[in-house]
Order: C-alpha cells, then sequence, then structure tokens
C-alpha cells in the first residue's frame, strides 16, 4: 500500500471515530471515576467516565467537544482500553504519547488497532494536545482510584 493510500485510510478512521464515535455518552449509576479535562490551547474539552473493577476497566464513556483529533481519539481510546487492566490501559497511554510525539514504537507489544491512525499527528505538534487529552483524563483517572484503594 503506497504511502498516500494510507494516509487517506488513516484519515478515513479518523473520520469514521469522529463522527460515529464509539462509546459516547454517560455510564450509569454513581461508581465510576469521573474525570474533566480540557486543552484551553484550543478549547477541547472531554468528560470520561470509566468503571474499574478487580484492576480491570470494565467500561468507560466520554462527552466532550473539540476537533476531529481530540474527539475521534476519546472514541478511540475507550474503545482499546475496555477488558485491559489498568496497568495494560497505562502501558498503552505511553505507547500512544510516544507515536504521536514521533518515537519509535514496538507496535508488537500491544495491539493498537485504529489508534495508529493518529501516527501522522506527529508531524502537528500543535495538534499533539489534542490528540492525548483522552489519554491524560484516564492517566488521571487510575491515579485517583489507586488513591483512593
Amino acid at each position: 500500500m503506497s504511502f498516500d493510500n494510507l494516509e487517506t485510510l488513516y484519515r478515513q478512521v479518523i473520520m469514521d471515530h469522529y463522527k460515529n464515535p464509539r462509546n459516547r455518552g454517560t455510564l450509569e449509576g454513581d461508581d465510576s471515576l469521573t474525570i474533566d479535562m480540557n486543552n484551553p490551547t484550543c478549547g477541547d474539552s472531554i468528560h470520561l467516565q470509566m468503571k474499574i473493577e478487580d484492576g480491570k476497566v470494565a467500561d468507560a464513556k466520554f462527552e466532550g467537544e473539540g476537533c476531529s483529533i481530540s474527539m475521534s481519539s476519546a472514541s478511540m481510546m475507550t474503545q482499546a482500553i475496555k477488558g485491559k487492566t489498568v496497568e495494560e490501559a497505562l502501558e498503552m497511554s505511553k505507547m500512544f504519547s510516544d507515536m504521536v510525539q514521533g518515537k519509535e514504537i514496538d507496535a508488537d507489544e500491544i495491539e493498537l488497532g485504529d489508534i495508529v491512525a493518529l501516527q501522522g499527528v506527529s508531524k502537528f505538534p500543535a495538534r499533539i494536545k489534542c490528540a492525548t487529552l483522552a489519554w491524560k483524563a484516564m492517566e488521571k483517572g487510575v491515579q485517583e482510584d489507586q488513591k483512593e484503594e
């Protein structure tokens, strides 16, 4: 597959997650972690809810407003971390952060799925915060949950 075709495919994946977000909404009940974060630079905001049970992310949903990069990243992230252990979710977050900053990653180590579509963000440093907003919210939520235990 040529580079142009790959970029087109990645663009389509990003737009699909933006127009048809997975896990958009709120979790029922009051036993979920709730994290609100925003990117004051561009106005993106996210309201992330996660349910962590037995050390695993049992469910995750988000609401928010922002650019296609920010909202598609939130959609991809919630999809990717469901069913993962907290440690796996944090490792995915580190790998994602490295990827969008243009660092070499070992994609065989953790299955990233649609998330690789966002690797082109590394060419646009101003968009890195957009792409990582949901991931930073997830990290913050996990850290708060671990403090409460």
